[in-house]
């Protein structure tokens, strides 16, 4: 019987070794599922896209996110995730908020498909990154003395989920025009107003971190709004 020659002694003689795919997880899957959210928006993702990004077939998708649904949910708490909630100073309630609800506005910018999903994902509140954001700025105003501060947390949601809802779609139809937010408000204003007697061209000299200061300035004046009526609900 032959015996086996032995191999040549290099790297470059020997064939590599077929190495295995790295096995799939739930939070690789909801990795790249918010990539392909933040690249082409809610319509463009599919869990046979997803499963082809990421090499894997149907089956081992399914063995560890049941459905698309399901999918948006970790999605959705995953990206919240990222929201801030600034250390409680004892007598100062309402700049541990205001961080909080720019926190979140700043991060439905970065995820514009997070807003509008929020009011379709099930039961997205019982996510921990959720649960426990939500905990903290109920702790926050009941230290402070608000006698129901889970109806104070719902009413900072409801004001930054709506201003951050209508801010990222004006962003997208900016983005889908192939223009500046300069230009393309210098073209929109006149068409709406004829009467307000400013030549279109002078509104590009804004620029495009004049509209983001607008824009901040729009969010936080609206938002110490809020903070003033909540401010009535203390205790004298």
């Amino acid at each position: 019987m032959a015996s086996k020659e032995d191999p040549v002694p290099s790297v470059w003689a020997r064939p590599p070794k077929a190495l295995r795919p790295p096995a799939l997880s739930r939070a690789a899957i909801v990795r790249e599922a918010i990539v392909m959210l933040d690249e082409d928006g809610i319509e463009a993702l599919s869990m046979r896209k997803l499963g082809a990004r990421l090499n894997a077939g149907a089956t081992s998708m399914y063995r560890h996110v049941a459905t698309k649904d399901e999918l948006m949910e970790l999605a959705v708490d995953e990206v919240l995730g990222e929201v801030t909630v600034p250390q409680a100073d004892e007598d100062d309630w309402r700049r541990t908020v205001a961080g909080c609800a720019h926190s979140f506005r700043a991060t439905a910018l970065r995820h514009p498909w997070l807003c509008a999903e929020l009011g379709q994902a099930g039961l997205a509140y019982l996510g921990p990154n959720l649960t426990a954001l939500s905990e903290r700025l109920i702790t926050t105003l009941a230290d402070a003395g608000f006698a129901e501060p889970h109806t104070a947390v719902d009413v900072v949601f409801s004001y930054a989920i709506g201003m951050s809802t209508t801010e990222c779609a004006w962003l997208i139809t900016v983005a889908r025009s192939g223009q500046s937010e300069a230009r393309f408000l210098a073209r929109l204003v006149p068409a709406t107003d004829d009467e307000t007697g400013q030549h279109p061209d002078d509104r590009t000299e804004t620029g495009a971190l004049g509209h983001l200061a607008i824009r901040d300035a729009k969010f936080g004046d609206g938002l110490a709004i809020v903070l003033d009526g909540l401010a009535t609900r203390l205790p004298d």
